[in-house]
């Protein structure tokens, strides 16, 4: 994991309301990780699977993840090997499922106009800023919590309740 949570790649871009049916559809989710990686999102873009590469940025509008909130939809992605997720607005659980493994996800309103496919982008996480660097133009979104930082950090919430983060101590002092 990028520690500064700053990630610069090549953008694929996504409509609105993709569903986890259509990252992941039911005729792979029972495949091996490395075997769905293989067909992600083909029945939205298939040149995607094909040709996305590690450290390539997805960019999506509106509701990205909705549906049924298959857990196994960002894992899927992760396993694509792209270092980020920017979206107008993401569904709910795919939003906390994407951090639990420690996948960077970003919301930013207006940045499916901002971009192309092809477009090279940096994203910086912790500052909740997106630059174009093939247009010069860049938007700035919320960034993630202190948490939600902190959990990308330590590579997820597993790994990160193994680091005894101060957001635990409390609750293991309560325990006491």
């Amino acid at each position: 994991m990028n520690a500064n949570l700053v990630f610069q790649g090549t953008c694929w871009k996504f409509g609105h309301n993709i569903p986890t049916d259509s990252i992941t559809p039911t005729n792979i989710t029972l495949r091996g990780i490395g075997e769905m990686a293989k067909h992600v999102l083909e029945t939205v873009n298939p040149d995607f699977p094909k040709n996305v590469e590690r450290g390539d940025i997805l960019v999506a509008g509106r509701n990205f993840g909705c549906s049924s909130g298959r857990a196994i939809a960002p894992k899927a992605l992760q396993a694509t090997g792209i270092s980020v997720i920017v979206a107008e607005l993401f569904a709910r659980t795919f939003y906390r499922n994407g951090h639990e493994i420690g996948l960077p996800l970003l919301e930013v309103p207006g940045v499916h106009a901002l971009v192309e496919t092809g477009d090279r982008l940096r994203v910086d996480i912790a500052r909740g800023v997106v630059e174009n660097l093939t247009s010069g133009k860049s938007l700035v979104g919320q960034p993630p919590s202190e948490f939600l930082l902190e959990m990308l950090r330590a590579g997820g919430l597993i790994p990160l309740l193994k680091t005894g983060s101060r957001f635990f101590a409390a609750a293991s002092a309560a325990k006491s």
